[in-house]
Protein backbone atom coordinates (compact mmCIF):
# COMPACT_ATOMS: atom_id res chain seq x y z
CA UNK A 1 0.00 0.00 0.00
CA UNK A 2 1.55 3.21 -1.13
CA UNK A 3 -0.84 5.85 1.34
CA UNK A 4 -1.35 5.50 4.85
CA UNK A 5 -3.86 7.46 7.61
CA UNK A 6 -1.98 7.55 11.01
CA UNK A 7 -4.52 7.92 13.27
CA UNK A 8 -3.26 10.48 16.07
CA UNK A 9 -4.72 10.57 20.06
CA UNK A 10 -3.17 11.89 22.83
CA UNK A 11 -2.82 8.89 24.91
CA UNK A 12 -3.84 7.93 28.15
CA UNK A 13 -2.66 5.92 31.44
CA UNK A 14 -6.27 4.38 31.06
CA UNK A 15 -5.68 1.57 28.66
CA UNK A 16 -9.72 1.83 28.06
CA UNK A 17 -9.21 5.30 26.65
CA UNK A 18 -6.11 4.21 24.36
CA UNK A 19 -8.47 1.42 23.09
CA UNK A 20 -10.36 3.29 21.59
CA UNK A 21 -8.51 4.49 18.62
CA UNK A 22 -7.51 0.71 18.14
CA UNK A 23 -11.35 0.31 17.61
CA UNK A 24 -11.61 3.51 15.57
CA UNK A 25 -8.74 2.20 13.42
CA UNK A 26 -10.71 -0.99 13.21
CA UNK A 27 -13.91 1.04 11.98
CA UNK A 28 -12.05 3.39 9.74
CA UNK A 29 -9.89 0.53 7.67
CA UNK A 30 -13.10 -1.13 5.78
CA UNK A 31 -13.76 2.64 4.70
CA UNK A 32 -10.41 3.03 3.18
CA UNK A 33 -9.68 0.06 1.29
CA UNK A 34 -6.48 0.13 -0.39
CA UNK A 35 -4.64 2.17 2.70
CA UNK A 36 -3.07 1.38 5.54
CA UNK A 37 -4.52 2.60 8.27
CA UNK A 38 -2.20 2.87 11.94
CA UNK A 39 -2.47 4.45 15.15
CA UNK A 40 -0.34 6.31 17.16
CA UNK A 41 -0.18 8.81 20.07
CA UNK A 42 1.30 11.72 21.29
CA UNK A 43 2.52 10.72 25.00
CA UNK A 44 1.67 8.13 27.90
CA UNK A 45 0.86 5.51 25.07
CA UNK A 46 2.71 3.64 22.36
CA UNK A 47 3.19 3.78 19.59
CA UNK A 48 4.94 7.28 19.70
CA UNK A 49 4.28 9.34 16.32
CA UNK A 50 7.59 8.90 15.00
CA UNK A 51 7.07 5.42 15.40
CA UNK A 52 4.09 5.41 14.17
CA UNK A 53 5.31 7.40 10.91
CA UNK A 54 8.27 4.79 10.94
CA UNK A 55 5.94 1.94 10.79
CA UNK A 56 3.99 3.46 8.05
CA UNK A 57 7.16 4.51 5.76
CA UNK A 58 8.83 0.67 6.73
CA UNK A 59 4.97 -0.73 5.59
CA UNK A 60 5.65 0.84 2.17
CA UNK A 61 3.62 4.10 2.45
CA UNK A 62 4.82 6.32 0.50
CA UNK A 63 2.42 9.21 1.50
CA UNK A 64 1.03 9.83 4.82
CA UNK A 65 -2.30 11.17 6.31
CA UNK A 66 -1.88 12.23 9.77
CA UNK A 67 -5.00 12.49 10.98
CA UNK A 68 -5.50 13.70 14.52
CA UNK A 69 -8.16 12.72 17.03
CA UNK A 70 -8.59 16.10 18.86
CA UNK A 71 -11.35 18.55 19.54
CA UNK A 72 -9.40 21.53 18.93
CA UNK A 73 -6.27 22.58 17.29
CA UNK A 74 -4.24 23.44 20.60
CA UNK A 75 -0.72 23.63 21.21
CA UNK A 76 -0.60 19.96 20.69
CA UNK A 77 -1.64 19.70 17.14
CA UNK A 78 -0.35 23.10 16.46
CA UNK A 79 3.06 22.68 17.19
CA UNK A 80 3.81 19.02 18.26
CA UNK A 81 2.23 17.41 15.53
CA UNK A 82 3.74 19.82 12.76
CA UNK A 83 7.43 19.22 14.50
CA UNK A 84 6.76 15.56 14.37
CA UNK A 85 5.57 16.33 10.44
CA UNK A 86 8.38 18.35 9.95
CA UNK A 87 11.01 16.18 11.23
CA UNK A 88 9.88 13.24 9.68
CA UNK A 89 9.48 15.01 6.35
CA UNK A 90 13.51 15.71 6.75
CA UNK A 91 14.70 12.00 7.50
CA UNK A 92 12.35 10.72 4.99
CA UNK A 93 12.22 13.24 2.49
CA UNK A 94 10.74 10.83 -0.27
CA UNK A 95 7.64 10.09 2.15
CA UNK A 96 4.78 12.76 0.88
CA UNK A 97 3.27 13.60 4.68
CA UNK A 98 0.30 15.77 5.14
CA UNK A 99 -1.35 16.80 8.19
CA UNK A 100 -4.54 17.38 8.60
CA UNK A 101 -7.14 19.67 10.94
CA UNK A 102 -8.25 18.09 14.00
CA UNK A 103 -12.34 17.55 14.22
CA UNK A 104 -13.20 21.29 15.61
CA UNK A 105 -15.68 22.63 14.92
CA UNK A 106 -16.60 20.27 11.41
CA UNK A 107 -20.77 20.53 10.55
CA UNK A 108 -21.55 16.97 11.82
CA UNK A 109 -19.84 17.75 15.16
CA UNK A 110 -23.13 19.26 16.06
CA UNK A 111 -24.97 16.54 15.18
CA UNK A 112 -23.00 14.62 17.42
CA UNK A 113 -23.10 16.62 20.62
CA UNK A 114 -26.90 15.95 20.27
CA UNK A 115 -26.56 12.52 19.82
CA UNK A 116 -24.82 12.06 23.21
CA UNK A 117 -27.15 14.46 24.59
CA UNK A 118 -29.78 11.41 24.00
CA UNK A 119 -27.74 9.19 25.95
CA UNK A 120 -26.75 8.49 29.49
CA UNK A 121 -23.32 7.96 30.95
Amino acid sequence: MSTAVLLIAHGSRRAEANADLLRLADLLRPRLPGQRVEIAYLELAEPTIPAGLEHCRAGGAREIQMLPWFLSAGSHVTDDLTQFRDEFRASHPEVSVTLHPPLGLHPLMVDILLARLGEAF
